[in-house]
């Protein structure tokens, strides 16, 4: 077991290099911690953790190369999560000058489970995700590792992902940032649909443009 460790920690490091990284799952994080309450931020943030758990899985069980190598099934991933991140951003630039950020009315409260499933989308629908797990699994991760133990690096990325944004969520949400927000915060609410748009509009281009994913590793790494 022992022997396992200096995997482990590169394997720690490449996700911690990853998570800390700006993308969708921040922007969308930050305007949860902004615009709902602390609960429902928690609940993205694990809600994220858990998308993050849909990586490992078709990882470990090999779908993910077979979405990498397919450049038909990679695009329709690309669609689908450049569609997901234009409707956020919508709804973001939607946001008007009332107290967005502070004390949101009854018709901008999420229930818990809009939270999760705002959370969780996001990351399951991020291409860039499939392409950082199957990495990951393919070439950092040896495939004489143990399954379980490649299990258990999946379980603490999944963790370590959901305290990330889970802190992100308790710090955005502390009375006095909200505060700082609270005049300007539906310019900062459009700038992030911007940003969301931007990264659905690069999706889109890529799949147009008949891009393809990364070349998997070699046969001899298959699963």
């Amino acid at each position: 077991m022992q022997s396992y460790w200096p995997e482990f920690l590169t394997v720690a490091l490449v996700h911690l290099l990853a998570v800390a990284s700006p993308g969708p799952d921040f922007a969308v994080m930050l305007r949860q911690a902004l615009s709902q309450s602390r609960y429902n931020a928690l609940l993205t943030a694990v809600g994220i953790g858990l998308g993050i758990l849909l990586h490992v899985a078709y990882s470990l069980l090999g779908i993910g190369l077979i979405i990498q190598q397919s450049v038909w099934l990679f695009n329709v991933l690309k669609v689908a999560g450049a569609l997901y991140l234009t409707w956020i951003a919508v709804q973001c630039l939607r946001s008007r000058a009332t107290g967005v950020y502070v004390d949101a009315g009854p018709g901008k409260v999420q229930s818990g489970v809009a939270a999760l499933r705002l959370g969780f989308l996001t990351n399951a629908l991020n291409p860039k995700a499939t392409l950082f797990f199957v990495s990951l699994f393919s070439v950092v991760i040896s495939p004489g590792t143990p399954l379980e133990l490649q299990a258990g690096y999946g379980i603490y990325m999944a963790a370590a992902t959901a305290l990330w944004f889970a802190l992100v969520a308790v710090f955005f949400t502390l009375p006095r940032v909200r505060r700082g927000f609270s005049r300007f915060g539906h310019w900062l609410d459009r700038m992030m649909g911007g940003v969301l748009l931007l990264l659905a509009g690069q999706l889109l281009l890529s799949t147009v443009s008949g891009s393809e994913p990364p070349s998997g590793p070699s046969p001899g790494t298959d699963r």
